[in-house]
Formats: C-alpha cells, sequence, structure tokens
C-alpha cells in the first residue's frame, strides 16, 4: 500500500502564513473602515460635499485597501493549496506591503511614530522573508501543487 507523503504546512512556514492572516485581516479592517463613511449620513455628507481632491484621495485609498485585500485573499487561498506560484507572490505580496507602508507614511494623517512603525515592520518581514521563500529547501518541498 502506497502512502501519499504530501508536505505540510508546519514549522517555520506557519509564521508567513500568521504574518500574510494579520496583514488579510488589518486590510479587511480597513475596507470597512473606508465604506462606513458611506453608512453614516453626517460623514457621507463631509465626503461629498468636500472639494473633489478630498473626495479622489478616499476613492484611491478605498481602492488600494480593496485591492491589497483581495490580493492577500488570493495569496492565502494559494498558500493554503501549496501551489508553487505561491514563493514569487509573496515576494510580491511583501514587496506590496512595503510599497502600502511608504504611502502611509507619505500620505496617511497619522503620527510619524505610527507610519515609521508600520514601515520598519513591513521591511523587516520583507528582509526575512522573502530570502527564505527564494532559498528555503522546505519551501521548494512544501509548495509543489499546480
Amino acid at each position: 500500500m502506497a502512502v501519499d507523503v504530501k508536505p505540510r504546512i508546519t514549522g517555520l512556514l506557519l509564521v508567513p502564513l500568521a504574518w500574510l492572516l494579520m496583514t488579510m485581516l488589518t486590510s479587511a479592517l480597513i475596507v470597512a473602515m473606508y465604506l462606513s463613511a458611506l453608512m453614516t449620513p453626517e460623514l457621507r455628507n463631509v465626503l461629498f460635499n468636500n472639494t473633489s481632491d478630498f473626495t479622489l484621495q478616499w476613492c484611491i485609498s478605498l481602492l488600494t485597501s480593496l485591492v491589497a485585500w483581495c490580493y492577500s485573499l488570493w495569496v492565502t487561498w494559494i498558500f493554503c493549496k501549496r501551489s508553487r506560484r505561491l514563493p514569487k507572490h509573496y515576494i510580491v505580496w511583501l514587496l506590496v506591503t512595503v510599497l502600502l507602508a511608504i504611502k502611509t507614511f507619505a500620505f496617511s494623517p497619522i503620527s510619524d511614530a505610527a507610519a515609521i512603525r508600520t514601515l520598519l515592520i513591513a521591511l523587516l518581514a520583507a528582509a526575512v522573508l522573502a530570502p527564505y521563500f527564494t532559498r528555503s529547501q522546505r519551501v521548494k518541498d512544501t509548495f509543489i501543487e499546480p
């Protein structure tokens, strides 16, 4: 009787999966926050009665957050399916999180300390996980499905 031994997602691979899930949940909360502005009449009035630049920035931020959430969801899906496409997409996803952190630092009305902390965490994750996904034999052995 042949035993089908498929590599499982265990050990150190749970760390990048956890990072992916945390980012996906954060993106979902940010999308919900942007959409909540449409549900409250006062916020909706401020949003659509303000300058067109403000409304455009809000729409771009909503769209960016929605795209980040969708991409994170898809990367999570291929991660759990152990797709061989995952290592490349995970690295792209890490770079996207760094770009979003730079966007937050440059354009969001939050404190510089919070923006720098977000940027440093994204940079650290990319610096550690990108080489792991390119060089690790464990990654090459695990992500083999079409």
